[in-house]
Order: C-alpha cells, then sequence, then structure tokens
C-alpha cells in the first residue's frame, strides 16, 4: 500500500447521504455503467436502482414491499435532481431480474479498492492485516425452482429440509468490516474452495486467521504460493514432525513439518511452519496454531494468541448479518433474485460496518494495553433506520455515530443464558499428533528443501 493511498481525500461525511458517497463514489458508478449499459434513459437508472436495493438491507418491514416504499422514499430525498425512479414493486423487482451480476461483483471491488484509500493504515496491526475467515448457512423459500437448483439438506418435510446458501466471509479482526465473500450451495459448498478462490483479493501482508476445519493440505500450499500468512488451528487430525529434542508435554513453539501420509504417497513436498502451543487459561484444553511465519519477533506467541482470540470477531459478523439485519432467511423465490439479493445484502452490510468504523478512534500504537474501539452494529443500525424514517436530512448524523460504540466492560460471566435448542455442544479439538522425524524421511526433508 503506497503512500498516496494512506491519505484521505474528502473530510468525512456529516449526513447519511454524504457518508454513503464516501464509498459509492462517482468513480464507481462510472465503472458501473460501463458494464450495465442497456437502453437509454430507462425508468430504473442503475444509480437508484443499487441505492434502493441496499437501502432496503437497513429497511425495517413486514414484507418487501413496504421496505421498498422506504428506501425508494429516501433515495428521492437524497437525489432531488436525478430522474425518480420507478413507483411499483413489481417494476423494481422486474428491473432488478435484468441487472448483471458483474454489476454488483464491480461494486464489491470497487469498495475493496476504496476501504483500502479510505482506512489507510488503520488496516494495519502490528505489521500484518489480520482476516478471518468463517462461514455459515442461510436458509431460502420453499420453491419448486430453489429446491431444484440449490437442493435441500436432511429430510425435505423437516424444518431443516429447505433450500440453503453458504456464505463464506473474510472479515477485518480490528475493524469489523467484511473483505470478500463467496457462496454457494448449502449441501455441497467447501470453505476451503471458496477460502482458495479469494486469495487473489487479499491484500498484501494479510494473515488469515481460522479454526480447525480449514486444516488442509492443498490450502496451505496455496496460501503460501500465493505469499499470503495465516495462522490455522490444528486438531487431532494433523500430524506434524519435528527435530527439537525439546519434550512434546513441554511443547512451546518450534519449527515443524505438516505431511501427512497421503501426500508423501503422492509425492509432494512437507509444509514447514511454525507450531504453536497456547495453554488455556481456565480450561485444560490447549489451543494448538500453525503459521508459515517463521519469525519469533515477527509473530510472537503473545499477538498470536492475541489475533486467534480476535477470531470471533468473524463469528460476530454472521451474528450482525443474520439476527441483526435479519438476514438468516433470504426472501427472494427465485434463483436469479436471490443471486442479487445476497450479493447486495453484504454490499450493504459491508457499506454499514464501514460507516460505523471509519467514526472510531484509531487502533492503538503496538505495545499498547487499550483495546481498540470498535463499533455497535445495531447502534450504527439504529441510527441509520432514523435517518431514513426522518422528513429530512439531519447534519448531526456523524456525531451520533461518532457514540455508536461497543460495549468495552470486562465481563465476569459468559454471553449465553441458556442452551440453544438442538445445538449440539461443542466439544474444542484435540492437540495434534506430534512425532519425531525418523531418519529415512529426515533425509527426503532435506532434499525437498534444497530443491526449493
Amino acid at each position: 500500500m503506497d503512500a498516496r493511498k494512506r491519505g484521505r481525500l474528502r473530510p468525512i461525511g456529516k449526513t447519511l447521504p454524504q457518508a454513503m458517497r464516501e464509498f459509492l463514489t462517482p468513480t464507481l458508478f462510472r465503472q458501473v455503467r460501463k458494464i450495465g449499459r442497456t437502453r437509454k434513459q430507462p425508468r430504473w437508472d442503475v444509480h437508484a436502482l443499487l441505492y434502493v436495493v441496499l437501502l432496503m438491507t437497513w429497511c425495517t418491514g413486514d414484507s418487501l414491499p413496504e421496505k421498498f416504499e422506504v428506501a425508494r422514499a429516501y433515495c428521492v430525498v437524497c437525489c432531488p435532481k436525478r430522474r425518480r425512479p420507478g413507483k411499483s414493486f413489481s417494476g423494481f423487482e422486474k428491473a432488478l431480474h435484468k441487472l448483471s451480476m458483474p454489476v454488483l461483483r464491480t461494486v464489491a471491488a470497487a469498495l475493496r479498492n476504496r476501504i483500502q484509500i479510505v482506512f489507510g493504515s488503520r488496516l494495519m496491526y502490528q505489521g500484518f492485516i489480520p482476516l478471518g475467515c468463517d462461514g455459515s448457512r442461510h436458509q431460502c423459500a420453499r420453491t419448486e425452482e430453489l429446491e431444484r437448483r440449490l437442493g435441500t439438506t436432511g429430510d425435505k418435510n423437516s424444518p431443516s429440509g429447505m433450500p440453503m446458501v453458504w456464505n463464506t466471509s473474510i472479515v477485518h479482526l480490528m475493524l469489523g468490516i467484511p473483505w470478500c465473500w463467496r457462496f454457494g450451495r448449502g449441501s455441497k459448498a467447501s470453505e476451503r474452495i471458496h477460502l482458495m478462490q479469494m486469495i487473489p483479493l487479499l491484500p498484501k501482508l494479510a494473515l488469515i486467521v481460522t479454526d480447525a476445519g480449514y486444516m488442509g493440505y492443498e490450502l496451505m500450499v496455496a496460501l503460501v504460493k500465493a505469499n499470503v500468512f495465516f495462522l490455522f488451528r490444528m486438531s487431532s487430525k494433523g500430524t506434524f514432525y519435528t527435530e527439537s529434542q525439546q519434550p512434546f508435554d513441554r511443547w512451546r513453539e518450534g519449527i515443524a513439518y505438516y505431511w501427512p501420509q497421503t501426500i508423501r504417497d503422492a509425492g509432494l513436498p512437507p509444509i514447514r511452519g511454525r507450531l504453536i502451543r497456547i495453554r488455556g487459561r481456565k480450561r485444560k484444553v490447549s489451543v494448538w496454531l500453525f503459521t508459515n511465519v517463521e519469525d519469533q519477533r515477527r509473530l510472537p506467541v503473545r499477538l498470536a494468541s492475541k489475533l486467534y482470540r480476535c477470531r470471533w470477531e468473524s463469528e460476530g459478523f454472521f451474528r450482525t448479518y443474520k439476527r441483526t439485519l435479519g438476514k438468516v432467511k433470504f426472501h427472494s423465490r427465485t434463483l436469479r433474485l436471490l443471486h442479487r439479493e445476497v450479493e447486495a445484502s453484504m454490499i450493504a452490510t459491508q457499506l454499514l460496518l464501514c460507516q460505523g468504523a471509519l467514526m472510531m478512534p484509531e487502533i492503538p500504537e503496538a505495545g499498547s494495553n487499550e483495546e481498540p474501539a470498535m463499533c455497535s452494529p445495531r447502534k450504527v443500525l439504529l441510527e441509520i433506520r432514523a435517518e431514513l424514517r426522518s422528513s429530512k436530512i439531519n447534519p448531526d448524523y456523524g456525531q451520533r455515530l461518532a457514540k455508536a460504540q461497543r460495549e468495552r466492560r470486562p465481563r465476569t460471566s459468559p454471553k449465553q443464558k441458556r442452551e440453544w435448542p438442538g445445538r449440539k455442544k461443542h466439544k474444542p479439538p484435540k492437540q495434534p499428533k506430534l512425532l519425531k522425524v525418523p531418519d529415512e524421511l529426515k533425509s527426503q526433508i532435506d532434499n525437498y528443501l534444497t530443491a526449493a
């Protein structure tokens, strides 16, 4: 990231339209118009269409037509000099049906570039851009088309046997902003494949932090070849070889080789990295982390432990997306509209969290014990809904947004009050297998390292 991109190009928006134009710039819409060009002077221009479909994610209402009325009315207030969009919800759905998916993907790509310019050095945290990756399922309407195209999970007649969409998202761990995402069929999607597809979208100095579900040789090799740092939690499914004389029961950290038997049989080289053991404070279960950052000064154990604890931010993002914004179930009844709903809702969630994160104080310097102030998605959403209900544009929107901070008091009890019905109790992963390198494998490892 060069020095030119670190500075801000304009003052922070004081109203909701100004805050949205901070990210939805004229340059972005010029790029969109080149892709989504159709007939001249359509009733639903791409500018108004994008604004309404994004605002509908933030609106309240029991049905989509109710949300459409609020979003359209505010769009007319924000853009009084532009041609007014259509008044009927059916016409809006027809216009959205004609909107090509490359338009929304171009908006998402332009927003990633804009985030790098607006936030600049705030994306960095102690030499890395920490990003967490996780996935979740979303329910869809029980229509014949969606059941045929997406399939069903479990028994078709049960509440869980409905069409579902899988969402794999990469989230910035210090700002809470989603960086990129991939969708797939809820019954057949793979988080590892989604992450491999998103590797070209990652910024430089990115550090991917994941749980034990992402442990895999192909994914690690793809990240190493792309010069992307990773910090994965390991489980008992992984086998590591080490040359260290340190007793395994007292293992703290050291160089280890991830080389499963199937990979050795295929004649593929091992993955060299640093295996870190973090002892639990309250529980007896230790957390085992594997990273390709071998320098202990660049990624000390204390920092690795903190970054993995911050991985919960990616879990919290799905709570925001599914519960705060009500995306547990999507409303679209056709596959074409479903594709546009899921992509537009993620862009709207990204914009919401960007507005809140931009008004928060900057991340403390390295070595500081102070935790960074983060925005409360719920409070930011309430401020946006207050603007949507207002009959005028209020200039104090930015000041109110700066107060929408997350609760920071120390907790003495867990947030979960009771067990969720039907949910399996979480069992933490067990420690991986740590073996001494045999002489025959040691010579093979030396040959691979010498050839590399």
